[in-house]
């Protein structure tokens, strides 16, 4: 039994586009960030996202005046079980992709981020009830063949890649079932993540290897910024997704990978071989479809 998508009005789908289309901008640039924390440690850098992501997530809910829905969430076991579901899934999606970064495999986070999309649309189709054409079948099975062959030029799973794309698609799913607002469910995460974060940067601090406050300013911003650059798109992706299908928010994921793709390429100079570039070819005729059979059916619904 298929659970059904709320129906959504064109003005909340727009203003869901909107926040979706900022979001993925700003993980475009992330890249160029997650390069000048590059010599700390992920875990490190991972646990400052979360610390200095609670007082942004806070004082957007006290503007809101939305405060009395975490007390809420923190007494209903349901509410807290999706909460932390959710918690774990972004923190391996924020861990794998920070040390991707550090480690100069970009290319591997933007063809995650490019097969995120069709695992979003085939996670809509069985979960949500979402209906697929054969276009949209064959663009899938076209990305499933370009992760054979990119794990047959190297011998193994391109484990980046995946986990990648799972955890944030379902992350997606599970985010779009949380049942309280997304700058609370948000908030509600980093709080959960909060302690044992705060936890782990004592315990840096305190044997002198931590990079807060001991190695110079420049890391003291740097960290402080994390935050920032991760509550910031999380919470306008959290608002719409809220706002739009996920077959839409499928569409829209090729922004920040193909921002990605060009970073790697050109900027950071990573190596992109044939077998790489044949993959990623597969890949864009999989979005390449998939694209024209959403507008083909937008336009015969009129």
């Amino acid at each position: 039994m298929s659970t059904q998508a709320p129906a959504i009005s064109r003005d909340e789908a727009s203003r869901g586009f909107l926040f979706a289309l900022s979001a993925y901008l700003m993980w475009g640039f992330l890249p160029f960030y997650m390069k000048a924390v590059a010599h700390i440690p992920s875990p490190e850098v991972i646990a400052h996202r979360i610390v200095w992501s609670i007082p942004i997530a806070a004082l957007l809910l006290w503007w809101l005046g939305r405060t009395a829905d975490i007390r809420v969430a923190l007494r209903t076991p349901r509410t807290l079980a999706l909460g932390a579901l959710t918690a774990g899934l972004i923190t391996i999606n924020w861990g794998v992709y920070v040390w991707a970064i550090a480690n100069d495999r970009a290319l591997e986070t933007a063809l995650g981020y490019y097969i995120n999309p069709l695992f979003t649309v085939f996670l809509g189709a069985v979960v949500l009830g979402e209906k697929l054409t054969r276009a949209q079948i064959l663009a899938i099975g076209l990305a499933v063949v370009a992760v054979a062959l990119l794990t047959w030029d190297t011998g193994g799973l391109p484990w980046v890649s995946i986990v990648l794309a799972l955890s944030w698609g379902f992350y997606a799913l599970f985010k779009k079932t949380l049942p309280i607002g997304p700058a609370q469910g948000f908030f509600l995460e980093v709080l959960l993540l909060g302690i044992p974060a705060l936890g782990y940067i004592l315990y840096l601090q305190s044997s002198g290897v931590g990079h807060f406050t001991t190695t110079g300013m420049a890391d003291v911003w740097l960290l402080l910024g994390c935050g920032v650059v991760t509550a910031v798109p999380l919470i306008l992706f959290a608002n719409g997704a809220k706002l739009l299908r996920m077959s839409t928010i499928g569409i829209m994921q090729y922004i920040a990978p193909t921002m990605i793709f060009v970073i790697a390429i050109f900027i950071f100079r990573e190596p992109f071989s044939s077998e790489r570039a044949i993959a990623f070819a597969l890949i864009w005729a999989a979005l390449a479809i998939y694209t024209w059979s959403m507008f083909s059916e937008r336009s015969k619904g009129g």
